[in-house]
């Protein structure tokens, strides 16, 4: 049980650091009046996630403690939708409303649309 929660524990420090950095360095290059860092790490992260689990369904080896690491950790802490709100609901009350439906229209659909993509890539590679 505790090396499952060190997992979760040390996965989730890397995945916070991570998107740190994505926020940091989307602000420098594209400015802070959208939410380019949320965006991205919630359709990377949704990417990623889909790599994830078709890779771990070929793999039996794969440790308890390891998908707890990547998936609860590393992604949990990676991507964020308590952001994905707060980031709504700022450009909603900005009366940005058609960046704000954009925004979460992109978000929902283009990470669904990672997701799908793992899946993808991950089976081909391992077919």
């Amino acid at each position: 049980m505790f090396s499952t929660i060190a997992a979760i524990a040390s996965g989730g420090a890397i995945g916070a650091l991570a998107r740190h950095g994505v926020n940091v360095t989307s602000s420098q290059l594209w400015g802070v009046n959208f939410p380019w860092g949320t965006l991205i790490v919630n359709i990377l992260g949704s990417f990623i996630m889909g790599l994830l689990i078709v890779k771990f369904a070929h793999m039996d080896s794969v440790s308890q403690e390891a998908r707890a690491f990547f998936t609860t950790g590393f992604l949990g802490a990676f991507t964020t939708f308590s952001t994905f709100s707060l980031d709504f609901a700022t450009l909603w009350q900005r009366d940005e409303t058609l960046i704000a439906m954009g925004y979460m229209l992109a978000s929902v659909i283009l990470s669904i649309l990672a997701l799908f993509a793992g899946l993808a890539v991950m089976r081909a590679l391992t077919a």
